[in-house]
């Protein structure tokens, strides 16, 4: 178990020099993908990232395999922030997954109300536990006072459950008053965007971190997809350069990676604290992205 002192996360975007980098990576569907996963991890890791998250299946479905790869990665030498949802959990659970996070070694929580389980409409609290994200903040606090980092989410676009921009910051700035240290924010595409969710974010009074997350995307088709999914706007100017594409994903691919970059140098100018990049458990697109900002 790590002890208080040993969390490497409170001072990571108050560190002298550069902004803090991290990536996301997802637990992998087997032992296959476990292992293409870990070596994208190992590539990475020598590209001076300063932490990593591992994604958490809605109702727990990963549950047993975020904790088996996030394991492996605390032992790799990534200080870990693990997702956890309130989706499908009792606050004795949640109480349960924490000490588990813990005892794997984990230096921070990405708490999350979460998703609601394929083929479920609608968010619907769990019988015993919890509706809002900042009530597993308050748990995290409560369990282990001191112990983890904690971020929250943030969307630059709006959550998809929220009916406007003012109810979506307000619930933001609720979930940083519970205690998180840092806000993570969901893809989006159009620096833009960040920029006027950060200005709602400091007049509603949040003052931590808004950490940009940022997707190179490897096709039109799957920036449609995960768009789709979160509610987030692909620019004209983007999918243009995609479509001119055709077939070719390999060049879709680098289109992606362009964008991406442009997108990062434009954040960090303008004073980004860091980047958290959505790596989809591979490191080519990452690796170049990163060999661009380094030069």
């Amino acid at each position: 178990m790590i002890g208080m002192s040993e969390n490497p996360l409170p001072g990571v975007f108050r560190r002298a020099g550069r902004p803090a980098v991290s990536v996301e990576f997802f637990p992998p569907k087997d032992p296959a993908g476990g292992e293409r996963m870990l070596e994208a991890a190992r590539v990475l890791k020598g590209l001076g990232v300063d932490f990593a998250s591992i994604t958490y299946g809605a109702g727990g479905t990963s549950r047993d395999t975020t904790l088996h790869y996030g394991a492996k990665l605390v032992a790799m030498g990534y200080p870990m922030v693990g997702h956890l949802t309130c989706v499908g959990h009792t606050r004795e659970e949640l109480s349960g997954l924490i000490a588990r996070y813990d005892d794997a070694g984990f230096s921070g929580i990405l708490a999350l109300r979460g998703d609601p389980p394929k083929g479920q409409a609608a968010f619907v609290r769990h019988e015993g536990g919890f509706g809002h994200a900042h009530e597993l903040v308050r748990l995290i606090r409560a369990e282990r006072p001191g112990r983890f980092s904690v971020a929250v989410a943030g969307f630059p676009e709006r959550h998809p459950d929220s009916p406007d921009d003012l109810s979506d910051v307000r619930h933001l700035a609720g979930k940083v008053a519970a205690g998180a240290d840092f806000v993570t924010t969901q893809l989006f595409l159009d620096n833009a965007d960040y920029f006027r969710f950060v200005a709602r974010a400091r007049a509603a009074g949040v003052r931590v971190p808004v950490v940009p997350g940022i997707l190179p995307v490897l096709s039109l088709k799957q920036a449609r997809s995960f768009c789709g999914f979160c509610k987030a706007r692909i620019p004209a100017a983007l999918e243009r350069e995609l479509a001119a594409c055709g077939e070719d994903e390999e060049a879709q691919r680098r289109v992606g990676v362009r964008w991406a970059v442009a997108q990062a140098r434009g954040l960090l100018a303008a004073g980004a604290p860091g980047l958290h990049v959505y790596v989809l458990n591979k490191s080519e697109s990452a690796q170049e992205l990163f060999a661009a900002l380094r030069a």
